[in-house]
């Protein structure tokens, strides 16, 4: 039996032991009670309280815009929902780069109003004083390195990180350093697959990839994009596996259509 399905809750202790017996990881985004329950009760390991709800719940181009009180709002939400599953929240921009102590109190707040179970982190070396305070007060820190959407300026595009020689050995040694001062995890976004089986060798914590090939112990994807809600997203590492925007367009339509008729409601619909 895995080990995701004899446990009443997923720590971060299950997440590790998941590793080590080589049972895959399965991770995806939410950000509102509703959609929580449902991912939850499907069994997904982690839930991810994504600060790509700045893109796909409030329409920003980037995830730069989202505010600290925001992403409490979406996790408080999530936390709600959650009977079983282990809730993971993105501190966003502004929120932690470049003063530890501004870090650590961002992190307090949002474990002390939503009740989330860990925090995540874009970045390596740069942030480690960062991470440290926080893992300090006993917060459970899960990294992310390769693409990170937050400096999403810096490198001026999406495309694929790590292809350079000298990029990739950087995140094979941001990796080793996230593992050693104590992340329980780390998401590789968007980085060659054979670099991503490196780095997944290279520690003994998770490795979670997006758009980083197989060989990781486990995979994450926005919600939203899996289902088909989205329509304008389409990167080659995305599947989708339904196309809700078109079936929730068509239930729309139907409804317009039996109130303007006067089909609805009929005689069983009315008291």
């Amino acid at each position: 039996m895995s080990v995701n399905k004899k446990v009443k809750r997923v720590t971060t202790h299950v997440i590790q032991a998941m590793k080590t017996r080589g049972e895959k990881i399965s991770m995806l985004t939410a950000y509102d009670y509703s959609m929580a329950r449902i991912i939850d009760e499907a069994g997904i390991d982690i839930i991810l309280v994504g600060d790509s709800a700045s893109n796909v719940m409030a329409g920003h181009e980037t995830t730069l815009p989202i505010t600290l009180d925001e992403m409490i709002y979406h996790a408080s939400s999530v936390i709600r929902a959650v009977k079983r599953c282990l809730v993971v929240v993105d501190l966003p921009f502004g929120s932690y780069q470049g003063n530890s102590t501004e870090a650590l109190a961002s992190t307090i707040k949002i474990m002390k109003q939503s009740g989330a179970h860990a925090v995540k982190l874009e970045g390596g070396s740069e942030i480690q004083e960062s991470i440290t305070r926080i893992l300090s007060a006993g917060v459970p820190v899960m990294g992310h390195l390769g693409l990170t959407p937050q400096s999403i300026y810096k490198f001026g595009t999406y495309t694929v990180r790590a292809k350079e020689e000298e990029e990739a050995k950087k995140l094979i040694e941001d990796a080793q350093m996230l593992e050693k001062v104590g992340c329980f995890a780390i998401v590789l976004e968007k980085i060659p697959a054979h670099l991503a089986e490196k780095v997944t060798a290279a520690v003994n914590i998770p490795i979670i990839g997006i758009g980083a090939g197989p060989h990781t112990d486990g995979q994450v994807l926005v919600t939203h994009d899996l289902l088909g809600i989205t329509k304008d997203f389409a990167p080659r590492f995305l599947r989708r596996y339904r196309d809700l925007f078109t079936e929730i367009k068509g239930a729309v339509q139907e409804y317009i259509e039996d109130v303007k008729s006067k089909d609805f409601p009929n005689e069983k619909e009315q008291y």
